[in-house]
């Protein structure tokens, strides 16, 4: 599918070059029109998971667009030689979409745990007044649940964004089943977002996330992420091997493919 930007390749994963207000915008234009879009949050664990995993590389690649989420995916886009201009943290892109639907447009906010999508949906209903929710539902990932999930988003219809929060890569290979099943115009998977909007994990101050450092602020309140965070030295070595080996980061698509 893949977006009007320019995009990088960073260790076989796409990365679109845009900015959050031009991702914004592009996404307004694809809530005016009829058939789904997807996008995808590409950080230095999901680049990490899809050296093994092609289904996932898949996902990702084929997506409509694909935000630069991670630093890591802009420090690599950076030392690889083709970079990127900034991060577009996907919490930052939901809550951009969110401020987007205000009047205009019916959100509904799928998966976490039990309460969450619905704490998430009444915060930010509280914050933007004009929000429409859809609906919210906790349902599951897996596909022997989508047949339950699906009738329950069919009694939400119309839905214009959806929001789904069952953690990467999850979340991506449930959308790239079902999204076209919804009748929704935008799906987006969003991690932990849904614990962010509700309150229920504070998010890292500004100044950090501008640092890149979020990670480690997350660490810190959640550290059972511990493990998951041991993809970020692993993709570090791997992208400075790649720039010691002469390896410049080529626009998406590698030479050579269609």
């Amino acid at each position: 599918m893949g977006s009007r930007f320019r995009s990088v390749n960073i260790l076989g994963v796409r990365v679109d070059d845009v900015a959050l207000a031009e991702a914004l915008d592009l996404a307004a234009r694809w809530l005016e029109q009829d058939r789904p879009r997807l996008v995808v949050t590409p950080n230095a664990e999901f680049v990490m998971r899809a050296r093994w995993d092609q289904a996932f590389r898949k996902v990702l690649n084929s997506a409509d667009l694909a935000i630069p989420d991670g630093f890591g995916v802009v420090w690599a886009s950076r030392v690889l030689g083709n970079p990127v201009r900034e991060q577009v943290p996907g919490t930052d892109f939901a809550e951009g979409l969110v401020r987007l639907a205000e009047d205009r447009y019916r959100v509904f906010f799928l998966g976490a745990g039990p309460g969450v999508a619905e704490a998430a949906a009444r915060c930010l209903a509280a914050k933007y007044p004009g929000l429409r929710v859809a609906g919210a539902y906790p349902g599951s990932p897996h596909p022997e649940a989508d047949a339950e999930v699906l009738a329950v988003l069919d009694r939400a219809r119309p839905i214009d964004i959806l929001l789904v929060a069952y953690g990467a890569p999850k979340q991506e290979f449930w959308l790239a089943r079902n999204l076209g099943r919804v009748g929704a115009k935008l799906g987006i998977g969003v991690g932990g977002a849904f614990d962010f909007f509700s309150g229920r994990v504070p998010r890292a101050p500004y100044w950090v996330r501008r640092a890149g450092f979020d990670w480690a602020f997350r660490l810190a309140v959640q550290p059972w992420r511990w493990r998951r965070q041991l993809a970020l030295p692993a993709f570090a070595l791997r992208v400075l091997w790649q720039r010691l080996a002469g390896y410049r980061a080529p626009d998406w698509p590698l030479p050579g493919e269609d």
